[in-house]
Order: structure tokens, then C-alpha cells, then sequence
């Protein structure tokens, strides 16, 4: 069971070893609760909750279907199922949106018979939601955590990832509009089309916005936790089952980490010279070891240059397949769908997300030498 568990949550189980072998310089006390970031979980908790209320109800199924009412190529249908995940992602999340549309284009490349798109699709897929989420502050918990944490402007912060957001779209359309085409007849997919329970819709989507104004500061974030929680006690008690509890475990750990070695000078100074000028290298480098959100609640105690941290731990996200963690849910999904085949997704995996990281870094390197104002 042990094995198991580590396995299943590698990040959250080295989170919590760093936390306890940090706990060795620093005797647990009291004021590891001040090592918290509390808002930032609370915000986790209520994106979380509430885009699962919102999944519960077929709400980003049904958008897609009527996305694909009127497909006929099967580029066509290639670049709506990337796209799902690309514009999706920016409000709802990368993991979310690769949750809910990695099955739903396995199944409707199946019924259109072009199966062998289905590797191509599913990484696209994954390299959209991870670069779609780069573009908002409730994109990913990267995000989220720099935006609360550096009281980081909204404006400053479009105007930082902007240029990345619209660079990765273009590559995206380019790398899928010139595969070969072909004529398609596709019918709708399998499963629940309808909305599941219609009253709940723009209460969900009330909450939704409320968690939204929360992130701008422009409601508290405490007031709108107590809604969202009260809200599912009184109508839905079984979405407290579906919240990733390992994400908010593994930011706790990390917390208490970062608060452990900020207390060792010695530690605290290495660290602070190496990264110092290297913010983007070093977020990127390790994000491949160590995954984008571990990377950035380890770098941002040691740096307050919060531009050069959100660019390098998002376009660090590409790479390996542990870059970003939300990389590994569509890999689950497509090495259950096609066991045989896992070595050539990685393959196909790791050379399109090289060749994104490739572009992106020098996107960022050209920026840095015009001067770009947010440089």
C-alpha cells in the first residue's frame, strides 16, 4: 500500500520528506502555521471546487460537441479538440481541461475511425492546456500562487505572458494544419449530452465568477471560501470527494519546506547567488527535475523577481513528462487506451515539447534583448 501511494503521488510524498528533513534544522514550533500561504490554498480549493460542479454538470462537454457540430475534415476536428484544451484551460485549469477533453477526443477520433491521430492529438492536447493556462492567473497553481503571493498587478500580468500565450497558439495552428487531411462523417460521441440539472447552472457559474473576483482581491478570499463550503454542504456534499487534496497536501509541504531553509543563512545565501540573474534558466532547468510547482514555491523564497519567475516555470512546464504535472493525466488516459504504444507517445511527447520549449525560450531570450518594459 506504501508502494502504491508513492507512486501515485511521487510529488506530494517528496514534498513532505523535504518538509521533515527541514524539520531537523528547524524544531517544529508554532510558527511553521506562519509558513502557510492560506489564501493561495483557499483560492486552490475554490477554483477546484467549483470547476468540478461545473464538470459534474456535462457544462464543457456540451460545449464541445456543439464545437464539433459542423466538422468535415479531420484537421478540422484535430484543431477543435487541441484548441478545447487550449482555451479551456485559461479559466478552468490544464489539469481540468485535460481531464474532461483527453477521453472526450479519444472517443470521438475512435468513432471517426482516424484512431492513428489519437497519440498526436492527446500530446497537443497536453502542450495546449499547459501553454493555454500560462495566459491567465487561474490558468494553473503556479500562477495562482505568484499572482497572490507578489501582489503581482492584473495588467502586469497580461502584459508579461501575453506575448508567450499568442506565440504558442500560432505554433499550435501551424503544427496541425499542415498534417494531411481528409474528408470526414463523424456522429456524436457516446455518454450524457444533456445538462445534468439546469437550476444549477448560473449558480455554479455565480460561483465560479465570485472564486474569480477572489483571485483580483477584489472579494475576499475568506468570504467566498465560506460560500463555496457552505454551498456544497447544503446542495452537493459528494464534490468534497472530487477536490485534488494531494495538490493542497503538496503545497502545505512545500510551505513548510521553504520556511525551514529560509531560516538557514547559509542555505538561504547559496541558493540566492546561484539564481540570482538566472531566474528563467533556473526555473525551467528545474522544473524538468522537479515539476513547475514545486520549482516555483521553492524559487519564489529565494528571488522577488516574480516576472522572470512566472515566465520561466510556465514555459518550463514543457520538456519532460514531469515538467508539468498535468502532463501526466493525459498519459495515463492514452497509455490506458493504447498500452502498446505507451514508449511512442513519450517519444512523440518529448520531441514536440522540446521543440515548444526551444521556441518559447527563444521567444524570451529576443524579448530580453529589444528591452521589452516588462524586462
Amino acid at each position: 500500500m506504501v508502494k502504491q501511494f508513492i507512486k501515485k503521488e511521487p510529488v506530494l510524498v517528496c514534498a513532505w520528506a523535504a518538509a521533515l528533513i527541514s524539520s531537523f534544522a528547524v524544531t517544529p514550533n508554532l510558527g511553521y502555521i506562519e509558513y502557510i500561504d492560506f489564501r493561495t490554498l483557499s483560492l486552490l480549493f475554490c477554483l477546484m471546487a467549483v470547476t468540478c460542479a461545473l464538470k459534474e454538470l456535462n457544462i464543457f462537454k456540451i460545449a464541445g460537441l456543439k464545437l464539433l457540430s459542423n466538422v468535415k475534415t479531420s484537421v478540422q476536428l484535430e484543431l477543435i479538440l487541441i484548441m478545447l484544451c487550449f482555451f479551456s484551460s485559461m479559466l478552468i485549469t490544464n489539469d481540468v481541461s485535460l481531464i474532461t477533453f483527453v477521453p472526450f477526443a479519444i472517443s470521438t477520433l475512435k468513432m471517426a475511425d482516424i484512431e492513428d491521430r489519437i497519440t498526436f492529438v492527446v500530446v497537443m492536447q497536453t502542450i495546449a492546456a499547459n501553454l493555454g493556462s500560462i495566459v491567465t492567473p487561474i490558468g494553473n497553481p503556479q500562477n495562482i500562487y505568484i499572482f497572490t503571493k507578489y501582489s503581482v498587478p492584473t495588467g502586469s500580468f497580461f502584459i508579461t505572458m501575453l506575448p508567450y500565450g499568442i506565440m504558442s497558439f500560432l505554433i499550435i495552428v501551424l503544427f496541425t494544419v499542415f498534417r494531411k487531411n481528409m474528408p470526414l462523417n463523424i456522429s456524436k460521441p457516446n455518454g450524457n449530452t444533456k445538462i445534468a440539472n439546469k437550476k444549477f447552472v448560473v449558480f455554479y457559474f455565480a460561483l465560479f465568477i465570485l472564486s474569480v473576483m477572489s483571485v483580483g482581491r477584489i472579494i475576499p478570499v475568506k468570504i467566498v471560501f465560506i460560500i463555496i463550503v457552505l454551498s456544497l454542504l447544503i446542495f452537493n456534499r459528494k464534490l468534497f470527494k472530487q477536490i485534488d487534496y494531494s495538490l493542497l497536501a503538496t503545497f502545505t509541504g512545500f510551505f513548510i519546506f521553504i520556511g525551514n531553509i529560509g531560516k538557514i543563512n547559509s542555505f538561504q545565501s547559496f541558493i540566492s547567488s546561484f539564481i540570482s540573474g538566472n531566474e528563467i534558466l533556473t526555473a525551467v532547468l528545474s522544473s524538468q527535475i522537479m515539476s513547475n510547482v514545486p520549482s516555483v514555491l521553492l524559487l519564489s523564497g529565494f528571488t522577488d523577481k516574480w516576472k522572470e519567475l512566472l515566465i520561466g516555470v510556465n514555459i518550463g512546464g514543457l520538456g519532460t513528462l514531469i515538467a508539468s504535472m498535468a502532463s501526466l493525466i493525459s498519459y495515463k488516459f492514452a497509455s490506458q487506451f493504447m498500452p502498446d504504444k505507451k514508449l511512442y507517445y513519450l517519444k512523440i511527447f518529448t520531441i514536440l515539447n522540446l521543440v515548444f520549449l526551444l521556441i518559447l525560450s527563444l521567444l524570451c531570450v529576443f524579448l530580453k534583448a529589444v528591452s521589452y518594459k516588462y524586462f
